[in-house]
């Protein structure tokens, strides 16, 4: 059984469909064949500008663990022999502050929904039982339904479709360099040494293995993880990835001026 027929995921993505084929309507006399990629931009601030309030407690959870980062080490050093003692500390500790070694983790949670949404509704014929007008719209001539992978590999290579989606992934490949370089030291979002020297691991009876430079390399890494997936997805989930990745980008940026790390000793 297909489960995009079972009732409550159809009934999402015609409710989804709908939403984007009504705004693709209202935008085409100003955005014409390309309004439906606009909507999906559209729709992508739309649901980064409500979890807004999330990328806030988000950045106060980065804060908080920056801050208790001296304290957690001391607790490792004072328990080391005791783990079973030395993680019910931790969570006592994280229990007085009001925070939570997890806190930070929803936005990306929010959000794969909505790409798995989108990723659905211009990868299929028919949404609900009728057909999907989506997959007529393009952008600069390359349909939103079509990806770079499935364009090289299944002979509907053209020129639009391999430039424009080619262009996305570039896109969202520099924003991945961008917060790479922004997040080594002395970056604007660099860990401060302090924090990175004294962290300990979730399990709370060894170093963090993620203050290691090998570690801190794999991370830099991952930041181009996106730019691979968006090789694999429709042109209409790449524009959501590359306007998301930005988005957050630049919103780490300021809520990190925003809320500055603090290092107690």
């Amino acid at each position: 059984m297909n489960l995009l027929d079972l009732p409550p995921v159809a009934a999402v993505l015609d409710t989804a469909y709908r939403a984007l084929m009504g705004l693709s309507y209202l935008l085409e006399p100003l955005a014409g064949t390309a309004a439906a990629a606009v909507a999906v931009v559209l729709l992508t601030l739309a649901v980064r500008a409500v979890l807004v309030p999330v990328g806030v407690s988000q950045a106060k959870a980065e804060r908080n663990r920056a801050r208790l980062a001296p304290r957690l080490a001391e607790l490792q050093r004072r328990h080391r022999k005791d783990p079973e003692k030395l993680q019910r500390a931790m969570r006592d500790l994280y229990a007085e502050e009001g925070t939570t070694p997890l806190a930070g983790c929803l936005p990306m949670l929010a959000q794969a929904p909505v790409v798995g949404v989108v990723y659905a509704l211009f990868l299929h014929a028919q949404i609900a039982g009728h057909d999907n007008e989506l997959l007529g719209h393009d952008l600069f001539g390359a349909p939103l339904g079509s990806s770079l992978v499935g364009a090289l590999g299944g002979g509907s290579m053209s020129l639009p479709t391999v430039a424009v989606v080619g262009m996305v992934v570039l896109a969202i490949a520099l924003v991945g360099e961008l917060t790479r370089r922004a997040s080594l030291p002395g970056g604007r979002l660099a860990v401060p040494r302090a924090t990175a020297a004294t962290a300990v691991a979730p399990g709370g009876d060894m170093p963090n293995p993620l203050a290691g430079p090998g570690m801190q390399s794999a991370l830099g890494a991952l930041q181009f993880l996106t730019a691979v997936i968006a090789c694999f997805v429709p042109l209409a989930a790449g524009l959501y990835l590359l306007v998301t990745v930005t988005w957050t980008l630049v919103q780490r940026v300021v809520l990190r001026r925003r809320y500055p790390f603090e290092v107690a000793g």
